[in-house]
């Protein structure tokens, strides 16, 4: 798969494509419904590849900066869900004034029509485009049938919440890991590589894995989480407590982190190393205790709630 970062990228050989257009932040079960209606429509109309159009930055964070959302994905983050999806190229356009003021048939015409060669359009039923939001399916498919493309518009799946970006923000917001990867078709996860921390962790007893600056639309509140902890250079998998925040018990630390315990483990060295961490299930909100000893003993609640969640029997090394 190729991700093409400007129209100029897109090679000038482009045989005739199925397009889907949108920003497919997160790439939910809703977008999905829509890659797949697009590979469908690839299939019945000889045109065997498939191209994603998406956009970078957010529209929002152009138009309305003070509105806009925090990405759920990065756009290479997008881009690898999209293939996974049955994507087999993605054109990301960097969005700008210029091409907010482009009228509808500027967009269809430059992207649609002359960069990809477009022999049919799949987007969400309620796709939205050009200057001031003024086309839309119908408009694209007046557009089509002058130009030699047809139009489709999806329904989006979910009920009775309709799956959206922003309906998984919203559980993420409310610690809901549960609900969200209902609506993306997929765990919640996070990546980075391990950093040292402050150590306390380890001093109690719990040393932990330390993901840190973990701010965004893809990091859920703050709390306590059972999950997975999986090195990405050896595919190894551990059950893991997870705490997310800023260790509120101890004065002066601002920095938000994601923290995994990997449960009977004290022998892990992973500094440095690239790990994903994935939430299952939110066992309590982020508390500020009066000691170490009540900390202590509620962390110990914390590995009991996330052995039963996980169905994670004590282990030894």
């Amino acid at each position: 798969m190729q991700i093409w970062r400007s129209l100029g990228e897109v090679p000038d050989d482009l045989a005739s494509t199925v397009v889907t257009i949108g920003n497919f932040d997160g790439v939910h079960l809703g977008h999905q419904h829509v890659v797949r209606r697009a590979r469908e429509v690839a299939e019945e109309r000889g045109c065997s590849t498939v191209v994603a159009v998406t956009f970078d930055p957010h529209p929002m964070a152009v138009l309305r900066p003070e509105h806009a959302p925090s990405m759920l994905t990065t756009v290479e983050q997008r881009a690898a869900l999209l293939g996974k999806a049955g994507v087999d190229h993605v054109l990301v356009v960097p969005f700008d004034r210029e091409i907010a003021g482009w009228t509808p048939e500027e967009f269809i015409d430059r992207i649609l029509v002359d960069a990809l060669s477009a022999c049919a359009v799949v987007v969400g039923a309620n796709f939205r485009f050009g200057n001031r939001a003024r086309g839309d399916v119908a408009t694209l498919a007046a557009a089509g049938a002058e130009r030699g493309f047809t139009a489709e518009g999806i329904e989006l799946d979910g009920g009775p919440q309709v799956w959206s970006s922003t309906y998984v923000r919203t559980c993420l917001a409310a610690g809901d890991v549960t609900g969200a990867a209902e609506a993306l078709g997929r765990p919640v996860t996070v990546r980075g590589a391990v950093v040292k921390g402050d150590q306390r962790g380890r001093d109690l007893g719990f040393p932990t894995a330390n993901l840190p600056s973990l701010d965004g639309g893809g990091v859920p509140a703050d709390g306590v989480y059972a999950g997975w902890l999986r090195r990405l250079d050896t595919d190894e998998t551990f059950p893991a407590a997870i705490s997310v925040g800023t260790n509120p018990t101890f004065d002066g630390e601002r920095d938000r982190r994601v923290e995994s315990y990997v449960l009977d483990r004290t022998d892990l060295d992973l500094y440095g190393v690239e790990v994903e961490v994935t939430f299952v299930e939110r066992i309590r909100g982020m508390v500020r205790f009066e000691g170490v000893e009540k900390l202590v003993e509620t962390m110990k609640d914390d590995v009991v709630r996330t052995r039963e969640i996980l169905h994670a029997p004590p282990t030894t090394p």
